[in-house]
């Protein structure tokens, strides 16, 4: 059954190509750029010239750890660098609109991260900025790229189990949000900031739903203000519908991360191994039961990489292909729009107890 995996394996290679690499620098010096966007890089042989954080401190100690050759001391510095194309902007949500329009007008290719813009406004401006400067807007859902994800997509995509009814995502782990000081204070949490991984996964499997429901709660005696455990309910035409369901707060020391596609020939399940141990992680497993294949039972696909730090090369790639080929990323910010507004429909379904209806533009 080995040579089946050809093409699902091809649908999930990281690979860049040389001609399409070109000097990026990095705006932000976090957790998530130190464990994931850089080593991301260097693995793939991207060129990382340079890196701003407002505590330069910060900025030079994680410079240092992955030879990053230079710590501009300014953004205007890092946007004058003439040898700069790509800018990957890491900072918080309500400082990146402001960073995107600096950068969109210093002439830089970006990649952002999510969630892209506080409202569909906004980012609808900056989409509009990007397009009438003729340059390329990425958004780093890099849950797309994870092997198994990708996989799973690539097996949907060739058939494998017929036409998807429905897909779930079921997350119960415990989380120490401390590392993100300013996440602790905020009122929207889990949706916007977890759960956007796998409602953004979803929809490229799925496409947009019509219809969204959801719920959300606190934990007796959590730390974070904003909700941990939600349930998010997609309703599509027809009879096919997705489930999310996580909760933050697990106590008990017994880590699950699962998901499933169903469709009307067959199945697929698989782990995100990520969310076992985080943030060391260990591979996804991904199984097939297909009566178009057909299998015996359930079919293992050998999973090899990781959603961290492996995957965050995958957003950064499409960039860089787009950008040499003037195609479309993978996860454009037009997109990325479309998971925006699904977000805000499952809070205002949260906020008011109703079903909340998607419209589409």
């Amino acid at each position: 059954m080995l040579e089946l995996f050809a093409p699902i394996a091809a649908a999930c290679d990281l690979t860049v190509a040389e001609q399409d690499k070109r000097p990026i620098a990095i705006v932000g010096a976090g957790v998530i750029v130190d464990v994931a966007h850089l080593p991301a890089y260097r693995r793939a042989g991207l060129d990382v010239v340079g890196i701003y954080d407002l505590n330069a401190d910060r900025a030079a100690q994680v410079a240092a750890r992955h030879g990053v050759e230079k710590v501009y001391r300014s953004l205007d510095e890092l946007l004058l660098d003439e040898r700069v194309e790509v800018v990957d902007i890491a900072v918080a949500p309500q400082a990146q609109p402001a960073v995107v329009r600096q950068a969109l007008r210093a002439g830089k290719h970006l990649l952002c991260q999510k969630p892209f813009a506080p409202d569909e406004e906004t980012g609808k401006e900056l989409v509009a900025l990007a397009r009438k400067l003729d340059l390329q807007i990425a958004v780093n859902q890099q849950l797309r790229f994870d092997e198994g994800i990708a996989a799973a997509r690539a097996m949907v995509r060739a058939g494998w189990i017929g036409h998807p009814t429905a897909m779930s995502v079921t997350v119960n782990i415990a989380t120490d949000w401390t590392a993100w000081e300013w996440l602790l204070t905020t009122d929207r949490l889990e949706i916007m900031f977890h759960s956007i991984h796998y409602l953004d996964a979803i929809r490229s499997i799925l496409g947009d739903p019509v219809r969204v429901f959801c719920t959300g709660s606190r934990t007796p005696g959590q730390l974070p203000k904003g909700e941990t455990r939600t349930m998010s309910t997609l309703v599509y035409p027809g009879d096919v519908r997705a489930l999310v369901h996580v909760t933050h707060e697990n106590r008990t020391g017994d880590p699950e991360a699962l998901f499933r596609i169903d469709g009307s020939e067959g199945s697929i399940k698989g782990t995100l191994g990520l969310l076992y141990n985080y943030p060391d992680g260990r591979p996804d497993t991904l199984e097939v039961n297909s009566r178009i294949l057909p299998t015996d039972g359930w079919l293992p696909y050998p999973v090899t990489t990781r959603w961290i730090p492996d995957a965050f090369a995958g957003p950064m790639g499409s960039l860089l292909k787009a950008i040499s080929t003037g195609s479309t990323p993978e996860t454009t910010a037009s997109d990325n729009l479309h998971t925006l507004r699904l977000l805000h429909a499952l809070y205002d379904s949260m906020d008011t107890g109703e079903s909340r209806a998607l419209e589409s533009s």
